[in-house]
C-alpha cells in the first residue's frame, strides 16, 4: 500500500490530489503525520479529497492509527491514517 508523508508546509489540494490518485487506482492509501501543523494539513487533505472522488461514486473513509517511528536514535509517535473507498 501507498504512504504519503504529510509534513506541516504540505499543500491541502496538493495532497489531495495525490491523494485522490492513489485512491482511484489502488482503492487506499496511507498518510502519515507527525505533528499538530502536519496532522492538520492531513485532515484537511482527506476532506478535500472526499470533493474530488464523489462525482466518481467513490465514498472515502478514514481510519486513524497512532504508530511509531525511528527519528535518528529516538522514536517518535506519528499519526497514520488509512484512507480507503467504502
Amino acid at each position: 500500500m501507498e504512504l504519503l508523508k504529510v509534513s506541516a508546509n504540505s499543500k491541502p489540494k496538493a495532497v489531495a490530489g495525490a491523494l485522490a490518485a492513489v485512491v482511484r487506482s489502488q482503492g487506499a492509501v496511507e498518510l502519515q503525520a507527525v505533528g499538530a501543523g502536519a496532522i492538520n494539513q492531513a485532515v484537511k487533505a482527506i476532506a478535500i479529497c472526499r470533493g474530488y472522488v464523489a462525482p466518481n461514486g467513490i465514498d472515502l473513509i478514514m481510519i486513524p492509527a497512532f504508530v511509531e517511528i525511528p527519528v535518528g536514535e529516538a522514536k517518535r509517535t506519528a499519526l497514520r491514517f488509512r484512507v480507503e473507498a467504502r
